[in-house]
């Protein structure tokens, strides 16, 4: 009969007291792990109160009456919410006409940057040039140029043509942009240049390539560029101030800015207006954030 070792008694409580520690190490990984996501959650939120205040601030002023705007105290929120102000607001100016109008010129900017944007990225990037990388090189020098630098001999321009209140005015010389040009291209740099090649050996042209073969896979940067260009379009002021005399033509953003006179009461449908304004471009941005930050990234990572 063989005799047990004495320490092999003590193995049992060994056992019991590492299980313990193992869950007491669990528990405090848990407990760190949740307060950081609290304070992530807290932190987050600050700023998006932060961010948000300037909308949030517009809407309440929006909804709030004269005397209640131009008073010594601070009140963020209405007493009685006056939603009679937008409706004072489209009867005071065509702010109608005006939101339709800035549909037109972004929607049509927007596929004119994404068409344009596409075939020069191809070219850039698929075809073979001797100085192709040199025209990039200018085509982005471009980007450093400011607009205000070049509005005055633009519109020196268009007035020669005769362009002056009108809709392609407004679209035309804002139908490329080096942005849109430069993202597609880094975008189209993780396609594998055989792709090309066979789809040359079995036919395709350039333009069926780019069409049928190359903007479906582009889907990611296509969103991307489509969510900045609408809303750059959309908040264009200075361009569509120098060249549009008539409501006809007019932007909303130049609608609003004409609804501030010397009355109280402008002051208040001013808000209302910007309420007006700033939803088209937030509904987009809400719904494209997706696209928007999906095909910033698409093209950093090869695989």
């Amino acid at each position: 009969m063989t005799q047990e070792l004495p320490f092999e008694l003590e193995k049992v409580p060994i056992l019991d007291e590492l299980l313990e520690e193992q869950e007491r190490l669990f528990k405090q990984a848990q407990l760190r792990k949740r307060i950081m996501k609290i304070g992530l959650l807290v932190v987050n939120s600050i700023l998006a109160v932060v961010t948000l205040f300037p909308l949030i601030y517009a809407v309440t002023m929006s909804l709030k009456t004269p005397g209640e705007i131009y008073t010594t105290e601070f009140q963020l929120l209405p007493a009685v919410p006056q939603f009679s102000n937008y409706v004072n607001a489209f009867q005071t100016a065509p702010l109608g006409r005006f939101i339709l109008n800035s549909f037109i010129v972004a929607i049509a900017i927007t596929i004119g940057q994404l068409l344009s944007g596409a075939l020069a990225a191809f070219s850039f990037e698929f075809l073979n040039s001797r100085f192709k990388e040199v025209i990039f090189a200018l085509v982005l020098a471009t980007m450093m140029v400011p607009g205000e630098a070049t509005i005055v001999s633009n519109y020196l321009q268009v007035a020669g043509w005769g362009w002056l209140d009108s809709y392609h005015v407004l679209i035309i010389p804002y139908l490329t942009s080096a942005s849109t040009i430069f993202l597609l291209r880094q975008f189209y740099k993780s396609f594998p240049f055989t792709l090309y090649e066979a789809a040359r050996i079995d036919g395709c042209s350039n333009i069926r390539f780019v069409f049928t073969i190359l903007l479906p896979l582009s889907k990611p940067a296509l969103g991307a560029t489509a969510v900045n260009a609408f809303i750059n379009a959309w908040n264009m002021y200075m361009w569509p101030l120098m060249v549009s005399g008539s409501d006809n033509y007019r932007t909303v953003q130049i609608g609003v800015s004409m609804m501030q006179s010397v009355d109280s009461q402008s002051i208040v449908l001013m808000f209302a207006g910007v309420v007006f304004c700033l939803l088209p471009s937030l509904i987009i941005f809400l719904v494209g954030q997706k696209a928007l930050v999906k095909g910033l990234f698409s093209g950093s990572v090869k695989g």
